[in-house]
């Protein structure tokens, strides 16, 4: 197969970019529209492959468009990754220093959990600790919003989780720093945060 990349990869890509994550149905009927508005043969069977055209093109820019699962709902998802850093830092475009530094104390108590979860009261009083400037509880909620809102963090019912597109960016990170606390499901590999059972 042609490792070309055309118009329906860059459209594809484009829209990778915008999004950042979509899951497989998604990515499904992406791929088909590109394939429709370029003119170009779209196979069903053949999207990996479409996307390991795109990858082959990003791998200079160390950026590849990785697939992974939700563990909410078994749902597969694709997201656009950077794989030049592995650490929180990639963030600091968007962020305050103090705000990775809380969105790190996030993930240390989320890795600690047995249940793969922080409660908002521990994410609160865990500003107490932070060495960079202290946050307000103002401050603070409306940083764990963004972070939900941004696709870092779930919330449900005042219980916060990595989101999907946060295991599949920061994967590398959480198995560098977390290695003694990481856990892997025996049967596909990923990280397990909230250890649910395959049905």
């Amino acid at each position: 197969m042609s490792r070309q990349m055309g118009d329906s990869h860059r459209r594809f890509l484009q829209t990778m970019m915008v999004s950042g994550i979509v899951d497989e149905q998604e990515a499904r009927t992406l791929y088909k529209h590109c394939c429709e508005t370029h003119n170009t043969q779209c196979a069903p069977d053949k999207l990996d492959d479409f996307i390991d055209t795109i990858n082959s093109k990003l791998q200079p820019m160390f950026m590849q468009i990785r697939k992974g699962m939700s563990e909410d709902s078994g749902q597969q998802y694709y997201a656009l990754v950077n794989m030049s850093e592995t650490e929180v830092t990639r963030m600091s475009s968007d962020y305050a220093d103090n705000e990775l530094e809380l969105f790190r104390k996030t993930i240390e108590l989320i890795m600690g959990a047995e249940n793969g979860k922080a409660s908002s009261t521990d994410i609160l009083n865990s500003v107490d600790s932070m060495t960079t400037k202290k946050m307000k509880k103002s401050e603070t909620e409306h940083l764990l919003n963004r972070l939900v809102h941004d696709k870092w963090l779930c919330e449900k019912r005042g219980e916060y989780t990595l989101s999907t597109r946060c295991i599949i960016e920061m994967e590398p990170y959480i198995r560098e720093m977390y290695q003694d606390q990481v856990k892997v499901c025996h049967i596909c590999h990923n990280i397990a945060f909230q250890q649910r059972k395959h049905r």
